[in-house]
This record gives structure tokens, C-alpha cells and sequence, in this order.
């Protein structure tokens, strides 16, 4: 569960940091770099249990690193609220990973579904800042979200057993 986790706020940080590259300058760059400074505290709480734990990270580390990076370039390549789009998308399956990881928890690890539920807060956040910066105007919304949707499934259950 760590390890599904720690990947998923990494791939996150990647996600922000393609984006960056391209719109890094523009209109949502303070935004981007927001939600993205989130995600890195997210991480470093995920490095720090998986340290304590003993577990060990993904061995696709170095894909998630490639493939954030281009997830986050792409759709900002197609415009900053592709880019929202992308945010929302990413954000809903997070919003349904953390809560089940949450009940599946609850009574056995109060501090971990505390933990997991504040990061859980914060990426309804960022998904209510992507709506609120114009997501659902992205070029083909519905298309792009149900895209990243089933590759952010694809990525969490490749980590389970990676």
C-alpha cells in the first residue's frame, strides 16, 4: 500500500514537472508550481514511511519518472486547461484510491488513514482548483480525463505488484 503510495506522489511531482517545462511561464505556472510543491511534501511523507516500514519503492520508479514527465508535457502541450483536465483526472482516482486504502485501514492504523486522508484532502483540492482554472474547457475533456483515468489505474496496479 506504501509503495502504490509513494509512486503515485511521485509520479505526481513528474506530472507538475512536465507541465512546467511548458507552461512554465504562463498564465498557470504559480498554480502548477502550487499543487506541485503539495505533491513533494506528499512524497517526502511517503519516503519517510517507507523508510521506517522497511518497504522498498516500486521497482517502476524510473518509468513512472518518464512517463509523469511526458503525461504532464502532453497535456500541457495542449493548453493550460488540458494540462486542468489532466489534474482532475489524476485527482479522481487518487480520491477513490486513498479512501478505499482508508476503510480498508480503519481501527488498525489510525495514524496511517490520518495521513492518507490529509493528502487525500489536499487532492480534492487540486481538483477543485483545475475545475475552478477551466478543465472542463479543455478539447476533448471528456476523452482526455478517461484517458489519464485508466492510465492512473494502470499505474497503481502495476505498483501493487512491482
Amino acid at each position: 500500500m506504501l509503495r502504490v503510495d509513494h509512486a503515485g506522489e511521485y509520479g505526481a511531482t513528474r506530472i507538475y514537472a512536465g507541465q512546467l517545462a511548458v507552461l512554465g511561464r504562463g498564465r498557470a505556472a504559480a498554480v502548477i508550481r502550487e499543487m506541485g510543491e503539495r505533491e513533494k511534501r506528499h512524497l517526502a511523507v511517503f519516503e519517510e514511511l517507507l523508510r521506517q516500514r522497511r518497504v522498498r519503492p516500486t521497482l517502476l520508479y524510473p518509468l513512472w519518472s518518464a512517463a509523469g514527465f511526458a503525461l504532464g508535457a502532453a497535456t500541457a502541450l495542449m493548453g493550460r486547461r488540458a494540462a486542468m483536465a489532466c489534474t482532475v483526472a489524476v485527482e479522481e482516482v487518487i480520491d477513490a484510491h486513498y479512501r478505499d486504502q482508508a476503510e480498508r485501514l480503519a481501527g488498525a492504523e489510525p495514524a496511517l488513514v490520518e495521513t492518507i486522508l490529509s493528502c487525500r484532502d489536499d487532492e480534492l483540492a487540486h481538483r477543485d482548483i483545475a475545475l475552478a482554472e477551466g478543465a472542463e474547457q479543455a478539447p476533448l475533456y471528456e476523452p482526455l480525463v478517461a484517458a489519464v483515468k485508466a492510465a492512473s489505474r494502470l499505474a497503481i496496479w502495476l505498483s501493487t505488484r512491482l
